[in-house]
């Protein structure tokens, strides 16, 4: 269990992303966006913007992108972001994506992610969840890091925002069958497994290059209806039911849910303290792996900050990335 004082803020589960962001001045922070073409993306991406940061909406769909990118610049007063298209499945376009971007970067939120109703592989044959939510965003994280340096420089630090959820508390890693190759699928698994994964990636982010300057963060952002449901089995919606009815998480508004990224990207308790988990804008005390999730639905794991694992799936990640 926690023993230390763990960091709060003001903010809380009520608290909005504007109100976090009330007063704060982005001028000059270049950020990026992951998944900023609905749901949570849209509403991190306006606020940064219209708290004057040079935001890059990194979509799959840069149609939709572009959308985006101009009702956000009505709402701002003509402030438009960048729409680049970035497919976190697709190794190629994240290759791309990274080789094109020019100059510091001092924001990285990895709010994309998708669910999957059962067993999709991508061209690697490697299980899709995991590939989308974990190593996309390893990847791009990995190949953006001299720009964060050069950020962290230029700006007393670099963040790094690594959306997981309370979902994290349904599965540890299981390096012996990552892809599922061998074990019976289940897509709820499957996603817990990657959300764990995007907590272990702070931790570790962070024990690499805090000495640049760079911290990572991971955030919970609560229980919200978006596009991410899209693809439930009537098992997962029964699941998500059940969840609602035991207590493990009330509804959020997306406004509400981007929050806690925007505590992450922006409070001063978060500037130079990396490797956390944050629920409800404060960071979450840590509870057993046996731990039962409905009595401890604000809590994180201890296997999804156990600095020996997150130090394993880095390098794991890393060669996958590489064969």
């Amino acid at each position: 269990m926690t023993t230390r004082r763990l960091i709060s803020t003001r903010f809380t589960a009520s608290s909005t992303a504007e109100e976090v962001l009330r007063d704060g001045d982005l001028t000059g922070v270049r950020a990026i966006v992951t998944g900023a073409s609905s749901g949570l993306g849209i509403e991190t991406a306006r606020v940064l913007t219209a708290a004057g940061a040079e935001v890059t909406l990194a979509v799959r769909n840069a149609t939709a992108g572009d959308a985006v990118a101009e009702a956000i610049a009505k709402s701002t007063g003509g402030i438009r972001p960048r729409v680049v298209r970035l497919d976190l499945a697709d190794r190629t376009t994240v290759t791309r994506f990274v080789d094109a971007w020019r100059g510091p970067l001092h924001l990285l939120i990895n709010n994309a992610g998708v669910i999957t109703g059962g067993l999709e592989r991508t061209n690697e044959n490697w299980e899709l969840q995991f590939a989308t939510n974990h190593l996309g965003h390893f990847a791009l994280a990995t190949g953006l890091h001299d720009a964060l340096a050069r950020g962290a420089s230029d700006r007393d630090g670099a963040r790094i925002v690594s959306v997981s959820s309370t979902a994290h508390m349904r599965s540890g890693i299981d390096f012996d069958d990552l892809h599922f190759e061998r074990r019976a699928y289940d897509p709820q698994i499957a996603y817990a497994q990657s959300k764990t994964a995007n907590s272990l990636f702070a931790v570790e982010a962070t024990r690499l290059w805090a000495s640049d300057g760079i911290i990572a963060n991971a955030v919970n952002p609560g229980g919200i209806a978006t596009g991410l449901q899209r693809n439930f089995t009537p098992e997962q919606k029964e699941s998500l039911d059940a969840a609602e009815a035991a207590g493990v998480f009330t509804y959020k508004s997306v406004e509400q849910g981007a929050a806690t990224s925007i505590v992450a990207a922006h409070a001063p308790e978060f500037a130079h303290s990396g490797g956390h988990y944050l629920d409800d804008a404060q960071e979450a005390y840590t509870v057993p792996n046996d731990a039962d999730l409905a009595q401890h639905p604000h809590g994180v794991k201890e296997w999804a900050l156990d600095p020996a694992t997150a130090e394993r799936l880095w390098t794991v990640s890393a060669h996958l990335l590489r064969a």
